[in-house]
């Protein structure tokens, strides 16, 4: 079992009101799997992955990434985990306009020791992988929206991680580019690949082998 997440809660607070967000959330996916997350505008289901990837942390509960309690670590311990396991792709993209497509790809080594040589290596698997060999000296500027969203899974891809998370990787596509960056989802899960991915379009949510939905912030 990959991630296993168990009575997960979480609240913010609005003023002086708290606003509960997760509640009592379970959630257990193996390797290889593919699963989505559902839910409408406020749901939790953002506040959720960013639990899974180590960028927030729970009220309470109990969360093991490969067998490490993830709540339990120290900040360094889970930048090192967020950096060399686990791969983010996320809906506005977040590439650096100065750098080109290569540049992009690469900055996860800037949290890594990989020997330059098999970074170059990585770094041009990636690459062939989305599509953009053709593309590899362009910046951002000079992409369309569904390329620079390549570029974000490459960069997502480069160290191999064991898990890769998206939130909402088609919200800022239209159908044509979304369709490409959906088929790229599907061979990544056809080489085993584990994705967990949230998104409110049901079309995006039927690739995968399971799907949630969140309803006022509980997991069905």
């Amino acid at each position: 079992m990959l991630v296993q997440v168990q009575n997960i809660r979480k609240e913010y607070l609005l003023g002086k009101k708290t606003i509960p967000v997760l509640r009592s959330i379970d959630l257990q996916v193996d390797e290889g799997e593919f699963v989505s997350i559902m839910g409408p505008s406020g749901s939790g289901k953002s506040t959720l992955l960013h639990i899974l990837g180590g960028l927030d942390t729970p009220d309470s509960g109990s969360y093991l990434f490969n067998g490490k309690n993830m709540l339990f670590l120290s900040d360094s311990e889970r930048s090192w985990i967020r950096a060399n396991q686990i791969g983010f792709v996320f809906q506005t993209f977040d590439l650096l306009s100065e750098l080109n497509v290569v540049e992009n790809i690469r900055l996860p080594f800037f949290y890594n020791r990989f020997d330059p040589t098999l970074q170059k290596e990585l770094v041009d698997q990636a690459i062939e992988k989305v599509g953009l060999t053709h593309r590899r000296n362009h910046r951002p500027v000079e992409l369309s929206g569904g390329e620079m969203q390549r570029v974000a899974i490459a960069r997502a891809l480069v160290v191999n991680p064991k898990l890769i998370l998206a939130d909402e990787p088609t919200g800022n596509l239209d159908s044509s580019n979304s369709s490409e960056i959906l088929s790229i989802f599907r061979e990544l899960h056809c080489d085993d690949t584990t994705i967990i991915m949230v998104t409110h379009d049901q079309k995006v949510a039927d690739l995968s082998q399971k799907t949630y939905e969140i309803l006022d912030g509980i997991l069905i």
